[in-house]
């Protein structure tokens, strides 16, 4: 059986006055349907762009998908034209955007709102709409949704309004939700409330689910599998408990340890991964995390590793390498 969404070398650049941002470089996965992909990285990794492209939401010019296939339900949704995607985005593919101050329209009630896709793609009268509004906003966990409907954004908190923007990405039973770092603006207590929602909402609709983020501890709650990103490429992907038992990557290594660990308050500092993020306006060449790794070899900074099968212990983990972590990891520990 064909994955839900298969995405084939997929490269995309930005014209900038300063010159040619690399912003995704060569990516590819599949996710199969009922998954749920958790996708990390560092701010600039490449993890809201490649998203963002695939369904045709970053801005042309100054983005340009320079290759690549992305095969969601076995079409190409680069080749669409835009009406073919229009009828897709809403209906098939829900997306769930970073900020729901921005996203949310300040002048429109959050029922005209939601109820926007409903009518465009299922042709649904003001009153049909109205009464699947009040199902959504009851399903998401607004109280007393419907003497709410007429209410705008200002007057929700910002978990509510959270809430309904993931409403508005349910709104038509998608068979994929994107969520672009849903909970990253809203306090730990709303947070886990959102995560609970979007799990029961999975159980529930059966919805897969791409959810992006910089936190590693939402992945582990939340994810099937999970990507780790940085400039522009994929470093690690692997089941959930593979990944954190067993890290191959330097980088996704170093996100773990960046971690806050239960202890005394004083007896260790935080770990920070050293160096800084790449600048992409150059050509990317090798691995692009080998300045900042210890245990990078020369072939790293000329050549870039492919993304593969670490072993035959797990299927699915790969990794983007051209050294052991576990080998280096344990000389390291073996140092006086």
């Amino acid at each position: 059986m064909a994955p839900l969404l298969d995405v084939r070398n997929l490269t995309v650049v930005f014209d900038t006055p300063a010159g040619i941002v690399h912003a995704v470089n060569d990516v590819s996965y599949t996710i199969e349907e009922g998954e749920t992909l958790g996708i990390v990285g560092e701010s600039g990794s490449g993890k809201s762009v490649h998203a963002l492209s695939m369904v045709g939401l970053i801005a042309r010019p100054p983005g340009r998908i320079v290759s690549g296939e992305v095969f969601f339900n076995g079409r190409d949704l680069l080749k669409l034209p835009e009406h073919e995607l229009c009828n897709l985005r809403g209906k098939e593919i829900g997306f769930v955007f970073q900020d729901p101050m921005t996203s949310l329209n300040p002048v429109l009630t959050v029922e005209r709102q939601i109820a926007e896709p409903l009518r465009r793609h299922f042709n649904l009268s003001k009153t049909q709409a109205r009464e699947r509004v009040v199902e959504l906003l009851d399903l998401v966990g607004i109280p007393n949704a419907r003497a709410r409907i007429g209410q705008y954004p200002h007057e929700f908190s910002g978990g509510m309004r959270q809430r309904v923007m993931i409403a508005i990405g349910l709104s038509c039973n998608p068979k994929l939700l994107i969520a672009d770092e849903a909970t990253t603006a809203l306090d730990v207590t709303v947070q886990a409330q959102i995560l609970d929602l979007v799990r029961d909402l999975k159980k529930k609709i059966g919805t897969t689910v791409i959810w992006i983020t910089h936190d590693m501890g939402v992945v582990a709650g939340l994810a099937d599998t999970i990507q780790v990103m940085y400039g522009g490429r994929i470093m690690e992907r692997g089941p959930v408990d593979a990944v954190f038992d067993d890290p191959r990557s330097a980088y996704t290594w170093g996100l773990l340890k960046s971690l806050p660990h239960g202890g005394k308050r004083g007896d260790t500092r935080l770990y920070q991964i050293p160096g800084n993020p790449p600048h992409l306006t150059s050509e990317p060449i090798g691995d692009p995390f080998a300045p900042r790794n210890a245990f990078a070899t020369e072939r790293c900074l000329t050549e870039t590793p492919p993304l593969k099968q670490v072993d035959d212990s797990v299927i699915g983990h790969k990794a983007a390498v051209w050294y052991d972590l576990r080998q280096e990891r344990r000389a390291e520990e073996a140092q006086p």
